[in-house]
């Protein structure tokens, strides 16, 4: 048995599984490609780098990645906190300023004594000692074709899109407005001046631009008949519904937009103070407020038809996108019929994965898995017991999901309905979550 453990990739989860095998000073040989080598999606050479979203959720108790978050935060995690220190305004949703998340990861792992960081490219998977493979969704061919022969199997693909980052300043705020859903719709008694008035105080963590029906139309017609990227043969399979990319989501009508990611519910256009046809949301991308990415635009468009057709959307003529909507494949293995509750493989168990790469799909529940992959190679470690977490909870209920066989397995994030119904019926599904969480920290705690 060698005297430290490897962790083989610096993202979310390996970042998490190194800090948490530190925590027990245990050494750990943690690998990261880059910079001597990046894949399609990422630039950045700090560790734990976030590519698509800069938001980590709702921090609700009654959403189960609200919960899943807390559920960390009581347990350990390495990373939350982290987060949660360099959040950005985003209404109930904690959202990060993504340069200094990375920056803050980078440099606890770098300044803990129990971890080694070693730059280059893992193309062999360690035969001796205990190894955690947390990858990700990007994980390099050469690696890929390692752990295809490790698992007898070709691997499974689906493909991520990220969505296009623009400058505030671009945008006419003439007819943009600021708000949360709701929060920002016109009482039916209220004056158009207190309204006003009440608008203007409100935090700009979303900026929304309304669109009538005319506009709308126009846009759908070019945004389904604009030009998208062509996909190699290999990358030409389904798009994992999570992340479908919006000129997709529009082919399948033209209303499909105005009750999805454009639904205008819970907003009035202070143009003609009324509900809108169609709302796009903007959320706040940094901490300064100078970005701010499209929310649902995930898109595989080609970068000029990006700017033409977004440019279309009232308020975004003159928009200056710092960063165009990217589309890239994404791998993970069949879990279900490979990994235990702990992430370790049936049948080596000095092999951990963690990550998008085991099928959790998310960045709340990536950290969640390289946190029980983490304390679980810990324990292999020092020849103890495993640790598993209740189906109760959320973090168990992930490991449960992906490690449960299923005919048809897809990625998962968390959500209430992989967790185990209560004794008792409850409609309202507001009280049911909240009976829910309160059974999971019961648990957990």
């Amino acid at each position: 048995m060698k005297d430290y453990i490897t962790v083989i990739g610096g993202g979310l989860a390996g970042s998490e599984a190194a800090l948490q095998i530190a925590k027990n000073k245990i050494k750990v040989k943690l690998y990261e490609m880059k910079p001597v080598k990046f894949s399609p999606a990422h630039s950045n050479k700090n560790l734990a780098e976030i590519v698509c979203s800069n938001s980590f959720k709702s921090n609700l108790l009654t959403n189960a990645c609200g919960l899943l978050k807390e559920e960390l935060r009581i347990l350990g995690s390495e990373l939350i906190p982290v987060a949660d220190k360099v959040k950005v305004p985003a209404g109930q949703a904690l959202a990060v300023d993504r340069e200094k998340f990375s920056q803050e990861i980078t440099k606890l792992v770098e300044e803990n004594e129990y971890i080694e960081i070693v730059r280059e490219e893992v193309v062999e998977i360690p035969k001796k000692g205990i190894v955690i493979i947390a990858t990700g969704p990007l994980t390099s061919e050469k690696l890929s074709n390692q752990i295809s022969k490790l698992i007898d199997s070709n691997g499974l693909y689906f493909y991520d899109a990220a969505a296009p980052i623009i400058e505030k300043d671009s945008i006419n705020m003439n007819i943009a407005f600021v708000g949360n859903r709701y929060e920002q719709e016109r009482g039916r008694d209220e004056s158009i001046e207190d309204w006003t008035k009440r608008l203007e105080s409100q935090e700009d963590s979303y900026i929304n631009l309304p669109m009538n029906k005319e506009e709308y139309e126009k846009f759908v017609i070019e945004l389904v008949n604009a030009e998208t990227v062509v996909l190699h043969d290999f990358e030409k399979r389904e798009v994992f519904e999570g992340c479908m990319p919006i000129e997709i989501m529009a082919k399948r009508g033209l209303d499909t937009l105005r009750f999805g990611p454009l639904k205008p519910v819970g907003f009035t256009d202070k143009r003609i103070g009324r509900r809108p046809y169609a709302v796009v949301q903007l959320r706040q991308d940094n901490t300064d407020g100078t970005l701010f990415n499209m929310v649902g635009f995930q898109t595989n468009l080609k970068y000029g038809e990006q700017k033409r057709v977004f440019s279309m959307i009232p308020g975004l003529e003159n928009a200056n996108f710092v960063k165009y909507g990217v589309m890239h494949r994404n791998t993970y293995i069949n879990s279900p019929k490979l990994l235990d509750e702990t992430y370790n493989l049936r049948k080596n168990n000095n092999i951990y994965f963690a990550g998008q790469i085991t099928g959790v799909e998310g960045y709340v529940e990536s950290i969640s898995s390289g946190f029980v992959a983490g304390i679980n190679a810990v324990q292999r470690f020092l020849n103890k017991e495993k640790i598993v977490y209740p189906n109760e909870t959320v973090i168990g209920s992930l490991t449960s999901y992906i490690s449960t066989e299923k005919e048809n397995f897809q990625p998962m994030n968390a959500n209430f309905g992989i967790l185990p119904e209560l004794p008792e019926k409850i409609r309202d599904k507001k009280e049911r979550y909240k009976k829910l969480a309160e059974r999971s920290l019961n648990k957990i705690r």
